[in-house]
């Protein structure tokens, strides 16, 4: 996945770009299998043990309602995984969202004071983590949660910072 290179400043290249571990879409995807089960289920027995106007208009009420569940479960939360995402250039912290309407932070990497990461036993298990993004404003820090390979990514971050410091240090 790439950030799009029309929103990036001149000069200013992608570090990191990721959105959240897939993992994020295992309750939706059990959402689906139970609602499709249940379907199939109450689909066989309506026909079984109702007959008629009534076998049809309840079937049509579960399948409404089974729409709606997939829909509001599992759709929409797929959608918000395909359109959030998180970038790390050498400049500054992105991190963006939105399926219709869009929303997004910016810190600038010279206010950043430091990128932290956990680990939990579950998130071991699935290779992710949370990213902690330090910064000198009132709320202090962003975490990020369930971010792919998360050390890898806090080890680019802090040597991008690590540049941009040695850069001041210099007065370049």
């Amino acid at each position: 996945m790439s950030f799009p290179a029309r929103l990036l400043n001149e000069g200013e290249h992608v570090v990191v770009s990721t959105r959240t571990h897939p993992k994020a879409l295992i309750g939706p995807v059990l959402v689906l299998v139970v609602v499709v089960a249940a379907a199939v289920w109450g689909g066989r027995w309506l026909d079984g043990e109702l007959s008629g106007d009534v076998a049809t208009v309840l079937g049509l009420v579960a399948g409404v309602a089974a729409v709606l569940l997939v829909g509001w479960f599992t759709l929409l939360p797929l959608l918000r995984w395909l359109t959030t995402t998180y970038t790390f250039t050498n400049r500054r912290f992105i991190s963006r969202s939105g399926i219709v309407a869009k929303e997004g932070r910016t810190i600038p990497l010279n206010r950043i004071s430091g990128v932290d990461f956990e680990i939990g036993v579950i998130d071991r298990i699935f290779g992710c983590g949370t990213l902690i993004v330090s910064d000198a404003s009132a709320g202090g820090q962003v975490r990020v949660h369930d971010i792919p390979q998360v050390e890898k990514s806090q080890l680019l971050v802090a040597e991008e910072l690590h540049r941009l410091s040695s850069r001041v240090d210099d007065g370049a």
